[in-house]
């Protein structure tokens, strides 16, 4: 296995909970909230991303750049 299967899974996770606890607290209206709220969709996204692409790597043929086509 990649390890950015992993490391992606722990920033999505992350995020949530970031999400969540922005969530809750938005009542407050407090700059914290806010910041929390922003990075935690940014950090559930990069981990969606990151663990993607390392999934997607995985699954394909390697790709042989010296095998030209015709001409």
């Amino acid at each position: 296995m990649n390890p950015f299967v992993p490391i992606g899974a722990v920033f999505a996770i992350g995020g949530v909970w970031m999400l969540i606890v922005a969530i809750r607290h938005q009542h407050e209206r407090r700059p914290r909230y806010a910041a929390m709220l922003i990075g935690g969709m940014m950090a559930t996204a990069f981990g969606i991303v990151i663990a993607g692409f390392a999934i997607a790597y995985q699954r394909a043929a390697p790709l042989d750049l010296n095998a030209g086509f015709g001409r």
